[in-house]
């Protein structure tokens, strides 16, 4: 079920693609007059779409899991991420898609984290599973996606966010217990935060794959003359930029707020 392997980098390139029977998919097809494109490119990729296909993969990576093999810092019922208290039976069953959308997406929104973040996020995740062989389970899946999307957004994100500023957003989580599951993930990942062009292009032509099969569906228009214009500037500036921005360059913090614009997210 898993993807196929990079062999130089030694980890999983490709997104989990379960075999699924996809339903009509509602689209239009190019013809020798007009050629209907969506508005996800490789540089800009669609925001929800994205997140959704993302979250399905994740969801997959539940689903089809060999085990409960986990870790304590992963353990939500060790280290909660809310005050109320949380009734056994919500562990015993596997998260529905919409639920870990809803937490993907709420953290996003509410931190305003580029697009490009959620990808990488299910890079670190998947690279986290491989290293440790680990399952993700409805135990730890909350955590283990939230320390992927930490060290995303500082891997990633120009303006990236400390961890005080999670705290933030997440409100019932502590400092302490933010810094923590970063110091772990840091370990476990062996500090390869790094993310190649390559496997991030991979990724998210294995995410397109992966909408195809789940009939996600991308709205598409002609290309017009603008349109094409503004698809070959935004690749012309994207052929110098290398997508391993330097990672890490901003360590756990008590402080620096650097001011993006935040709001609480409610969590559930």
């Amino acid at each position: 079920m898993a993807g196929p392997w990079d062999q130089k980098e030694g980890e999983k390139s490709g997104v989990l693609l379960p075999q699924v029977f996809p339903g009509q998919l509602t689209r239009k097809y190019s013809s020798c007059s007009t050629i209907f494109l969506d508005d996800s490119t490789l540089s800009q990729p669609n925001r929800r779409n994205t997140v959704q296909c993302v979250t399905l993969a994740i969801y997959y990576h539940i689903k089809y899991r060999d085990a409960n093999r986990s870790l304590d810092i992963f353990d939500e019922r060790l280290h909660p991420l809310t005050q109320e208290r949380i009734p056994q039976e919500y562990f015993d069953h596997d998260p529905e898609h919409k639920c870990i959308y809803r937490f993907v997406a709420t953290i996003f929104n509410a931190a305003w984290l580029p697009v490009e973040c959620a990808i990488i996020t299910l890079v670190y995740l998947e690279r986290l599973l491989s290293y440790t062989e680990m399952d993700i389970c409805p135990t730890n899946w909350k955590r283990i996606v939230l320390g992927a999307i930490l060290l995303a957004c500082k891997a990633w994100h120009d303006d990236a966010i400390w961890n005080i500023d999670f705290c933030q957003i997440l409100k019932n989580i502590t400092l302490e217990d933010m810094n923590e599951l970063e110091r772990h993930y840091l370990d476990l990942l062996e500090f390869n935060v790094n993310v190649s062009s390559s496997v991030y292009a991979k990724y998210y032509f294995d995410l397109r794959s992966l909408a195809d099969d789940n009939d996600v569906c991308f709205v598409f228009a002609p290309l017009t003359k603008e349109r094409a214009q503004n698809l070959e500037a935004m690749s012309r500036l994207c052929e110098d930029e290398d997508l391993s921005r330097a990672a890490m360059r901003r360590s756990s913090s008590e402080g620096n707020f650097i001011g993006i614009r935040l709001s609480n997210a409610v969590l559930s």
